[in-house]
């Protein structure tokens, strides 16, 4: 699974001329599961996501997690961050995970998140999202987490 994610000090994601999803500050996330995750990778990529200290504490070091501030966090699918793009102009969508999986494990994704933490908002799945957002920094940060495959 991957995360891409970015401190902000507010995001939206509209779809249709509507507002889905919308923070003030916290953590902007675009999240895409990869060929072969599992419930496992998803929840330990949410673990790393909330304990992961991108906030500055009283002595201006990136010190506090999106856990510690209680800050927002939007999470935004986003089947593209798994794109190789290793040859010719064209991306290949190859090691993202089916529409069906990837679904089904950003659904598990957020469900785990609201679970354990109070402010959560997302995009919409497989829809043609307009995301906005005000990066604090510019802070961002890639976090993946592979599946462990038997040698």
């Amino acid at each position: 699974m991957i995360a891409l994610l970015q401190r902000v000090l507010e995001a939206r994601v509209v779809v249709e001329g509507e507002v889905v999803g919308a923070i003030n500050g916290g953590l902007m996330v675009l999240v895409c599961a990869e060929r072969n995750d599992t419930v496992k990778e998803a929840d330990a990529l949410l673990a790393k996501l909330l304990a992961y200290r991108v906030f500055a504490d009283d002595a201006g070091k990136m010190n506090r997690s999106v856990a510690d501030t209680g800050g927002g966090l939007l999470l935004v699918p986003q089947f593209t961050l798994a794109a190789d793009t290793r040859s010719g102009a064209r991306p290949s969508f190859t090691p993202a995970a089916t529409p069906e999986e990837g679904r089904r494990l950003f659904d598990h994704f957020v469900s785990a998140a609201r679970a354990s933490h109070a402010a959560v908002e997302t995009g919409c799945f497989g829809a043609h999202m307009q995301v906005s957002l005000t990066n604090d920094g510019p802070v961002t940060f890639w976090l993946q987490v592979k599946p462990r495959i038997p040698t």
